[in-house]
């Protein structure tokens, strides 16, 4: 998967290993960990050199979490077996000496430590007493995890440690990495993960090891501006290839021109190939409109949700609106998966009212959803299975979009990665063109390219989406609002995702405020004619009579935004008090509940457009402003 390409690490660096699925990521590391020999060079590590590695699978165990993650670390295990032996034997010296090695190893702290990094990984109390095998895969992933971050290492070596975790462990993960002593080598496609931790990255590109330094935001634009002088470079050289060919063309007959003619085509022969700058991504597709929608989509009153007799959510009130692009925060086992599947009309809700439009069309993704899909069914077998008259032609453009193409779009599923397994789930989804979007950590498993692709795809979906995920990018560029679930409720959060993480650090202070962004009044009290000339102040002050003509207008617009907020504001409540009749849910006041749930979305519609007008009014006058100061 390499060829004749070479690269050295420095101690202390942090080094995120990029490239696409199956360009040998993995093997680099079985590599470093002498599962894997060279066919040609070496691999050199310096000498005594610890390395922890996290695994990617782990077999059902009896053993409790905690002594799982204290066997990480290795060397205090192999203490603790010496005093055994000390122990039986009566052997005084040999006891002394190794408490002695066990008190420089920390190993009365041990416990404790093993147990922060299970709390920080997102388990909760009770879970490091309970056994391994009692913990979902995705679970046993973490405390591999944990593991690996619990043994002593001069070189870490992480394989997708963000892949089962939430956003909340991702923070955590990428704090205790910043503070990591040593050298930290590790597989990602978080874009964000990547920023936060990497000091260098090492690109596989065309069986090269590329190493760029910075983290990943500046790994892509050096890489560019390399492709566009690679780009330029190919096209000079062309050019120079397509004149020397003319040259032998015309010339190779000629007896007097023949041996100039032999010298250019052997310049030709050693000019160095340069690689055209090849980079499309393999992934171009689309969640295509469904033909009918409803307004509301959907909407729950009064609802609870939990597992069981176990309530996690009380007092659900939310409507989904088309257009409504929504993305939930909260800790760990808040209920956020909990709350998707009460959307989804699950057996989670346990009570309250769910009403569905009449078109509501829903494509719902999950990781538990891959296990649903046929393994001995083809790409095309799923997609054909749900339109047995559409084309097969048709089938095959749309499936190449998701980079199935040739016998790979009918090929058994069951030998496929993961990461190939949730691009069919999501072709699927995308097949049935859904107007309401369901996604429960869509990116995990998937590369890079693809998380772009899928990035761009739910900019351009023109219908509702709620997405949990841990890949900030991808929030960041698709949802337009937030819902914190939290302490049992789901409220709006009017805050970003960076308010999110400070939030987050406060709560592990005991402080369950959600803090909100502060908003600063622009500074208009500088001087404006301080040291100007007597005319040069006149010209200003001329200039600032024309701006402040041209604010009135916008001042006035404001104002009429924000009685239109404060309008529709009222309205709303008018409506959330009107919709909280337990009597209006009863069979004979259907028509009455829709007509009141098409009025709240109605009236919906006017504040979002409201305050869209008051935010972009706000920014001219702010420019305005600043052009007085």
């Amino acid at each position: 998967m390499l060829e004749s390409t070479s690269v050295t690490i420095q101690p202390g660096q942090r080094v995120a290993i990029v490239g696409s699925n199956g360009a040998g990521k993995t093997s680099l590391f079985q590599l470093l960990l002498g599962q894997l020999s060279p066919e040609q060079g070496s691999v050199n590590l310096p000498g005594g050199c610890r390395i922890a590695h996290m695994a990617q699978e782990v077999e059902a165990t009896a053993r409790s979490a905690r002594d799982f993650v204290l066997d990480g670390d290795t060397r205090l295990r192999e203490l603790e077996a010496e005093l055994a032996r000390a122990e039986a034997s009566g052997d005084d010296n040999a006891m002394a000496r190794i408490h002695g090695e066990l008190d420089v190893h920390e190993a009365w702290s041990a416990p404790r430590r093993a147990e922060t990094l299970i709390r920080g990984l997102g388990f909760v109390d009770g879970d490091a007493d309970r056994p391994v095998s009692s913990f979902s895969g995705g679970w046993r992933i973490r405390l591999n995890l944990a593991q690996a971050l619990m043994k002593p290492s001069d070189l870490l070596l992480l394989d997708e440690p963000t892949n089962h975790l939430d956003l909340d462990a991702c923070l955590w993960l990428e704090n205790w990495l910043a503070r990591y002593p040593g050298t930290l080598l590790f597989i990602s496609h978080d874009r964000d993960f990547m920023d936060r931790v990497a000091t260098h990255i090492i690109h596989f590109e065309r069986r090269q090891l590329i190493q760029y330094t910075g983290n990943y935001s500046a790994f892509e634009s050096q890489r560019s501006e390399r492709l566009a002088q690679q780009q330029a470079n190919y096209e000079k050289q062309q050019a120079r290839v397509a004149e020397i060919q003319r040259f032998i063309d015309r010339f190779r007959a000629q007896a007097t021109k023949a041996r100039q003619a032999q010298s250019r085509v052997k310049s030709l022969e050693r000019m160095e190939q340069i690689a055209p700058a090849h980079i499309d991504s393999p992934f171009s597709f689309t969640f295509p409109m469904a033909d009918k929608v409803s307004n509301p989509l959907l909407s729950i009153r009064h609802g609870r949700a939990g597992h069981g007799n176990t309530e996690v959510l009380s007092g659900l009130n939310l409507t989904l609106l088309p257009g409504s692009r929504i993305g939930l925060l909260g800790p760990n086992g808040a209920g956020k998966s909990t709350l998707m599947d009460a959307l989804r009309g699950e057996a989670t809700l346990l009570g309250g009212e769910r009403t569905c439009g009449e078109h509501l069309s829903i494509g719902y993704f999950a990781q538990h959803q891959l296990e649903s899909l046929d393994l001995d069914a083809s790409p095309f077998l799923h997609l054909q299975r749900l339109s047995p008259t559409a084309s097969e032609q048709s089938i095959r453009n749309f499936l190449g979009g998701f980079d199935f193409h040739g016998d790979e779009a009918l090929s058994p599923i069951r030998s496929f990665s993961g990461g190939e397994k949730a691009r069919v789930a999501l072709a699927v989804i995308a097949w049935q063109k859904p107007n309401l979007l369901l996604l429960d950590e869509p990116t995990n498993h998937l590369d890079l390219e693809m998380r772009q692709a899928l990035t761009m795809a739910l900019q351009n979906f023109e219908g509702a989406m709620v997405v949990v995920s841990h890949d900030r990018h991808l929030l960041r560029n698709t949802v337009d609002q937030f819902w914190l679930v939290s302490d049992g409720t789901v409220t709006p959060y009017e805050g970003d995702l960076e308010d999110y993480e400070r939030w987050l650090a406060d709560r592990r202070k005991d402080d369950d405020q959600p803090p909100r962004r502060e908003t600063r009044a622009p500074d208009t009290e500088a001087d404006p004619g301080s040291g100007l000339t007597a005319d040069q102040r006149k010209v200003r002050k001329r200039e600032q009579a024309e701006l402040r003509q041209q604010l009135s207008p916008w001042k006035k617009q404001l104002a009429r935004a924000e009685k239109t907020i404060e309008a529709e504001q009222a309205r709303l409540a008018e409506l959330e008090d009107a919709l909280s009749d337990a009597s209006l849910y009863e069979a004979g006041n259907k028509d009455r509940l829709k007509e009141l749930l098409a009025a709240q979305a109605s009236a919906q519609a006017a504040l979002d457009k409201a305050e869209a007008s008051w935010l972009e009014t706000g920014e001219k006058l702010e420019e305005l402003e600043a052009r007085l100061d």
